[in-house]
């Protein structure tokens, strides 16, 4: 633990996330980017600089688009997304599936609603995903993508690995992102199930669903965040059936 920070529990409330609205695209934003309503004060979180909590509506999507120098992790909690990049990579990413594209030099993808129940029938269902944006610990490396099913994994109700460049988890992740000073866990709980979060000099705990009782800050409901700085080790317990995604840093951006 860096003994410079001082210790501080900050929780942002859904309600007061930044929004964007579109006829195909309803979006929740947890920092501040680019144009995007800009606000110095909320720009990253330790190494965590997206945090978008997106619900694309059926039949529609991101068409082809450019990312450069990004770890990009996408999560999705209801539906199915179909990726495509300038690489050859392409995919279905569904819940319970660990998904990573490195952008590295540069490389363009889109990313559209797959909800067809069958070939013959048009897509009737949004998909629900969060996608999270770290930098990668140099520039310029070979884009590329990962994905691994961990459905099953989940199942224990535990903090489950999702994405991780620390050197303690080079085999017990997911998959990998070009970044050793970060890892992204999940955990799908049951009520009243709990689980003990890491201790870090940087943490940032995203309620994707349900709502769940934190020591020292009491409820988080669907859409809330709580954001650590120096402590961690905190018990965080399901109130009702619940998933969270808990980035754990151990370094922050000089931006």
């Amino acid at each position: 633990m860096n003994t410079l920070l001082t210790p501080k529990m900050d929780v942002r409330r859904a309600g007061r996330r930044a929004t964007s609205r579109l006829s195909w695209l309803y979006s929740r934003h947890s920092f501040s980017l680019g144009t995007h309503r800009p606000d110095p004060a909320n720009t990253h979180h330790g190494l965590l600089l997206v945090n978008n909590e997106d619900l694309v509506q059926p039949g529609t999507g991101f068409d082809t688009h450019p990312h450069q120098d990004m770890e990009i992790v996408t999560w999705v909690l209801q539906g199915s997304l179909v990726h495509q990049d300038s690489t050859g990579h392409s995919g279905v990413i569904h819940p319970g599936l660990a998904q990573r594209m490195s952008a590295g030099t540069g490389i363009l993808h889109s990313e559209k609603n797959d909800s067809y129940r069958s070939t013959d029938e048009p897509p009737t269902d949004p998909v629900h995903f969060v996608q999270m944006w770290v930098l990668p610990d140099e520039a310029g490396i070979t884009p590329g993508y990962e994905q691994l099913e961990i459905d099953g994994e989940l199942l224990s109700g535990g903090l489950v690995t999702v994405a991780s460049g620390m050197d303690r988890h080079k085999d017990a992740t997911a998959i990998r992102i070009h970044n050793r000073h970060a890892a992204l866990y999940a955990a799908r709980l049951r009520p009243g199930q709990p689980v003990v979060l890491p201790e870090a000099p940087y943490l940032h705990v995203f309620v994707a669903r349900g709502s769940v009782d934190l020591e020292d800050a009491g409820e988080l409901g669907e859409g809330d965040a709580a954001r650590f700085t120096a402590t961690g080790g905190h018990r965080v317990s399901a109130t009702e059936s619940a998933e969270i995604l808990v980035w754990e840093m151990h370094a922050t951006l000089a931006v």
